[in-house]
């Protein structure tokens, strides 16, 4: 019995449960601690196993995802944007809309807190477990030309069509080049029903067709993503000029007279 024993953690390395070996003995003085049976010292170490694996598929994909910076809804200041209903992001953050396919349009003025919560509703995509890849819009547009360029546009557009999620930060805020838009609804057309687009704006959709230089193709775009979407409008101040009115370095805009005042 005992060399059994002692090859145990042997053989649970080579069942690849490495929670489980790692955390052993703890776990095992829990179970005695805790007078559990023999069926629940099994469901516990399971447990430490099962929470193990999702830690790391969770950190591995959230590396995938590229999110240039760690935020979370919890983190938002809803406080500061009361346009914005929490309700509406809570029901987001359940991912409904990924699982169905749908877009999403996230729009403002430069600095109400768009690319936070893309980025955190895309973290809780990879906590549901679908697939996220985070770009700039520039840099999106960049890939699609090059690719263009070299010949390997239908290897670009493969490589864009695969997460589940696409999430195109801060479309609108530099021009595009001419062949923009044509590139853009190549793969919006590649994504339409089948993986969810999220896209932060500064820009109003009314709007489009002179950022990508074609009302047409903006037309088409938009016809695509807005057949099975959802809308936030963050309609507030800038955190970062509003920081700097809090400290003085930025002087309040003065309210403008009313009439009749001398």
């Amino acid at each position: 019995m005992s060399a059994a024993v002692d090859t145990l953690p042997d053989m649970l390395a080579r069942l690849k449960l490495t929670a489980m070996r790692d955390r052993l003995d703890g776990l095992l003085d829990e179970a005695a601690r805790g007078d559990l049976s023999l069926r629940e010292t099994l469901a516990l170490l399971c447990r430490a196993e099962v929470s193990h694996r999702e830690e790391r598929r969770i950190q591995m994909a959230t590396s995938i995802a590229k999110f240039p910076h760690q935020r979370t809804l919890e983190g938002f200041d809803y406080s500061a944007q009361p346009s914005l209903d929490p309700r509406q992001v809570r029901d987001l953050a359940t991912c409904r809309w990924v699982a169905n396919g749908d877009a999403l349009l996230i729009q403002g003025p430069p600095g109400v807190g768009k690319s936070h919560l893309a980025i955190a509703l895309g973290r809780e995509a990879v906590r549901h477990g679908y697939s996220v890849l985070f770009t700039p819009a520039t840099a999106l547009v960049t890939m699609l030309v090059q690719g263009h360029a070299e010949g390997k546009l239908e290897q670009r557009l493969a490589q864009l069509a695969k997460p589940k999620l696409l999430i195109v930060d801060e479309f609108g805020y530099l021009p595009f080049e001419p062949a923009a838009a044509h590139l853009l609804f190549q793969l919006v057309s590649r994504r339409y029903e089948r993986g969810s687009i999220l896209i932060t704006s500064n820009r109003a959709v009314g709007d489009w067709g002179t950022v990508l230089g074609d009302e047409v193709v903006a037309t088409a775009i938009l016809d695509r993503l807005m057949h099975h979407s959802h809308v936030l409008t963050i309609r507030g101040d800038s955190y970062r000029l509003r920081e700097k009115r809090r400290s003085g370095l930025l002087k309040a805009t003065p309210a403008p007279a009313s009439a009749g005042a001398s």
